[in-house]
């Protein structure tokens, strides 16, 4: 046997293992928003996702948190991050520590400034339910994370410091509602709401 050359099994084993060991490596491809590594692909409910934006929410000079949307495919514009189906997930991870009673009353008032009243209404016992949540946790501290995902015949569920949270919010609504904290009329952060639809400053 020429020493030069390697079995063809060899050869095509070396090929297999190449061709699986890519998509691997691209899964693992993370972003580095603020020092926190977000993955650029991730799976919920069994359904691949795509990191659709990431950027950093200020409070004056302050960095507060980092958030990163994921979609099915990407979206530019919040109707079409609305409108999307399947599962989506907006993950956040803390850049300092926060009273998370004061950050569950902001986000009930990011959702109700973005509503009209009518339908902010009906999604009341929701929000005062998400608001008991976050006041049970007493603090957020840094380098914490939660999540916030919509799992079609499920609900919103949410996921803080690695436990899941109490039942799902039924309400379709509920995790748009949400949404439009950072991606409404009258976001949390203008530039949060740039990054998260994936424009370049």
């Amino acid at each position: 046997m020429n020493r030069n050359f390697l079995p063809s099994s060899i050869l095509g084993a070396t090929a297999l293992c190449t061709a699986l060991l890519l998509p691997a490596l691209a899964q693992a491809a993370t972003v580095d928003i603020g020092g926190v590594k977000l993955e650029d692909r991730l799976t919920v409910a069994g359904q691949p996702l795509l990191l659709n934006g990431a950027g950093i929410r200020y409070k004056a000079v302050f960095k507060v948190y980092t958030a990163g949307l994921y979609l099915g495919q990407k979206a530019d514009t919040p109707e079409e991050v609305l409108a999307a189906t399947g599962p989506r997930r907006m993950t956040i991870t803390m850049l300092r520590d926060i009273d998370s009673a004061e950050l569950g009353k902001l986000f009930s008032r990011g959702m109700e400034d973005n509503m009209d009243r009518a339908a902010f209404s009906k999604l009341i016992p929701g929000v005062m339910r998400m608001s008991q949540i976050f006041s049970d946790h007493k603090k957020l501290k840094e380098g914490e994370t939660f999540l916030i995902d919509w799992i079609p015949g499920t609900g919103t569920v949410l996921t803080i410091k690695g436990a899941v949270e109490g039942e799902p919010f039924k309400e379709p609504e509920f995790f748009n509602a949400l949404m439009r904290i950072w991606l409404g009329p009258k976001p949390a952060d203008w530039m949060l709401k740039d990054a998260l639809l994936g424009k370049k400053k």
